[in-house]
């Protein structure tokens, strides 16, 4: 599946933030990336030239493609509730996803190779698939095999952070999926407003 291998240091530049995580580069040149650098004009971005950046910083944030982010906001505007916030929510129910902000990996792409590589389970369940949609009161765990993998023990040993809808048990290695996040939860600096007018055009 294709994905985004590139530098990540200029996508962090294109979008003025740390989206993958702490930057020297960006903290240097705080600035787009271009042949001209900070000496070139840089014309006003459009209304839809906003939204569009808006897009693209969350499917770089999350590692999405295009057509799979198409259809998670059409879930999301199914649902009831505020559109761009049950998008953000269906976002963070992602395997991949949990299993970083569970600490079981560093960063959202090692957490992707983590699932497909069949390391991760679901309700004792070995799952592959990475953009798999966890319900409420889903276990997610380390299989057993795995739990020795110095990658994992290494990224549980210095996760620090914690989340109220993510329950974690250590001596288990196993996560529990509690509940939707709600918005004021996400640390993501996201305006998913911008997204949800982008899409209704």
């Amino acid at each position: 599946m294709a994905r985004y291998i590139g530098p990540k240091s200029k996508i962090a530049r294109k979008f003025n933030e740390p989206i993958y995580g702490a930057d020297k580069y960006l903290d240097k040149k705080a600035f787009p990336p271009g042949q001209h650098g900070a000496a070139k004009k840089r014309r006003k971005q459009s209304e839809y030239g906003i939204q569009l950046q808006e897009k693209q910083k969350a499917k770089y944030t999350y590692g999405i493609l295009e057509r799979q982010f198409r259809n998670i906001f059409a879930v999301a505007n199914r649902k009831k509730g505020i559109t761009g916030e049950n998008l953000l929510k269906l976002i963070e129910a992602r395997l991949d996803n949990t299993v970083y902000r569970l600490g079981i990996s560093p960063s959202r792409s090692g957490a992707r190779q983590l699932v497909s590589h069949r390391h991760i389970t679901v309700n004792g369940h070995v799952v592959n698939v990475p953009s798999y949609t966890l319900k409420e009161g889903d276990l997610v765990g380390v299989r057993e095999k795995s739990k020795s993998l110095v990658s994992i023990t290494d990224s549980l040993a210095s996760a620090h952070k914690s989340f109220s809808w993510l329950e974690w048990d250590s001596q288990k290695m196993q996560g529990k999926f509690l509940n939707y996040p709600q918005r004021d939860e996400i640390p993501e600096n996201i305006k998913e407003q911008l997204i949800v007018e982008l899409y209704s055009k």
